[in-house]
């Protein structure tokens, strides 16, 4: 069994982690910005957790106003060996209705020129990204979802959009066209950081509306996703807890915490040393 960190970064509804021990809030400086909002660290069944609500408490941050960046690389700092998501999405699939999970294994990019990399100024890298999540952090989650009696869907697409304001009826039949499965707004950003930064991610994709595509169902509107948002906060809760108090996972056999092996173009030599150490806590031990 691993010892290494589990991040948590909570989605709409999802602000604080009932259960934890020892608590104590962190405020991590990164080269790249303020995290969202401080860190909360703490033991849940005797784990080391860290907590980030990803908008902010209160709900103050826009998903375009998120700085992904300085948020994983906080939980990296933190010695966070995983990450779990927890956001709410639309349902692209009749068979996928509101209060049920899923665990996506691909994504689709719709975002609007967000930053992506922690690279670039003189440093260029080219991770693998063909599968952007951890299937053995997935498979937890799959097998603590049913432990608790949540109604669980291994894989699929996850469609970032951009926002902050939901999909036109062309946008979601099109992209039901495509074959997606569920829509949200936050998470393709933080799986290719989290990928960049060799820590294992995986969503836990809590469906709250049909977006505007069905026939017979409402529209999605705040009104209608707060309605059924707390319950999956609840069920989302349930299954982190069930998670990591059954957490066996090793880091053998997915490519996460060796992402960046082969993946860095230029020779050290040619890296300022400026940038260098402002990356030391990602590219260090392929880097000296």
């Amino acid at each position: 069994m691993t010892d290494g960190l589990i991040g948590i970064i909570g989605g709409s509804g999802l602000y604080e982690m009932e259960g934890l021990e020892s608590v104590e809030e962190r405020r991590v400086e990164t080269p790249f910005g303020q995290p969202s909002d401080a860190y909360i660290m703490g033991t849940l069944a005797g784990r080391r957790l860290a907590f980030l609500p990803r908008h902010g408490r209160g709900h103050r941050l826009m998903p375009s106003e998120l700085n992904f960046r300085a948020n994983i690389f906080g939980f990296k700092l933190l010695g966070a060996e995983w990450l779990i998501s927890a956001s709410a999405v639309g349902s692209m699939r009749e068979d996928l209705p509101p209060r049920h999970i899923v665990i996506p294994d691909q994504f689709f990019d719709r975002t609007k020129g967000r930053i992506s990399t922690f690279f670039g100024d003189g440093i260029v890298v080219h991770v693998s990204f063909g599968d952007p999540t951890c299937p053995l952090l997935g498979k937890q989650l799959l097998t603590a979802g049913q432990s608790v009696g949540a109604r669980m869907h291994w894989g699929g697409t996850y469609l970032c959009m951009e926002g902050p304001q939901f999909s036109t009826r062309a946008e979601s039949r099109i992209y039901r066209s495509w074959g997606v499965d569920v829509i949200g707004m936050t998470n393709l950003q933080e799986a290719k950081l989290c990928r960049e930064a060799e820590i294992c991610y995986a969503t836990l994709a809590t469906v709250t509306d049909y977006d505007v595509w069905h026939d017979t169902e409402a529209d999605v509107s705040v009104e209608g996703v707060l309605a059924v948002l707390g319950q999956n906060t609840e069920t989302a809760k349930a299954i982190i807890k069930a998670a990591v108090s059954s957490f066996s996972v090793r880091r053998v056999g997915c490519p996460c915490p060796y992402a960046l092996r082969d993946a860095i173009i230029t020779p050290p030599a040619s890296i300022h040393p400026h940038v260098r150490e402002r990356l030391r806590p990602i590219i260090g031990k392929y880097v000296p």
